[in-house]
């Protein structure tokens, strides 16, 4: 058969680099709504009357979590700011693979923030303690969920039709 491999698609056609596209801005929709909740909810807390009570050990923390939670809506916002830049100028593979690493890295630091904005909840009601439990908890979980199992899966990451190894 001389016909098109279609277990393994070029990655420079351009349907494929089109549904890649499609797929990654898919994802990062749902991932933007959760992140701008989180940042905009953390851009409230200073105002709040209990604020004041916070120690230093938890204003610190609420300064990494409030930096970790811009940057990374900064990384899942960012593939769209690169799209209305290129528009039309024929950088789609440019695009999807700009926009995958952004979305790893954000992927990774939202993970980061939310064990982070977990951390300071738990220290707030339960103390350090139970803070540093919660902390070490939700890196596991993010961890084990968000790499691990796609890691022993079987599946090649580097795989565009998610070939087995």
């Amino acid at each position: 058969m001389n016909g098109p491999d279609t277990k393994n698609p070029d990655p420079d056609d351009p349907e494929t680099l089109d549904r890649n596209w499609n797929e990654l801005l898919q994802e990062l929709r749902v991932t933007q709504t959760g992140v701008q909740i989180l940042t905009g909810f953390l851009l409230t807390v200073p105002f709040s009357d209990r604020f004041a009570d916070l120690d230093r050990l938890q204003r610190t923390s609420y300064l990494v979590v409030m930096a970790g939670a811009v940057l990374t809506t900064g990384l899942v916002v960012a593939p769209v700011a690169f799209h209305r830049i290129l528009f039309r100028q024929r950088e789609r593979r440019w695009l999807v693979e700009a926009g995958n690493r952004c979305a790893r890295v954000g992927l990774m630091l939202l993970g980061l923030t939310s064990s982070g904005a977990l951390f300071l909840v738990f220290d707030v009601v339960a103390g350090t303690t139970a803070g540093l439990v919660a902390l070490a908890v939700s890196l596991v979980f993010f961890v084990v969920c968000w790499l691990v199992v796609p890691v022993v899966s079987g599946v090649s990451p580097t795989s565009t039709a998610g070939t087995r190894r």
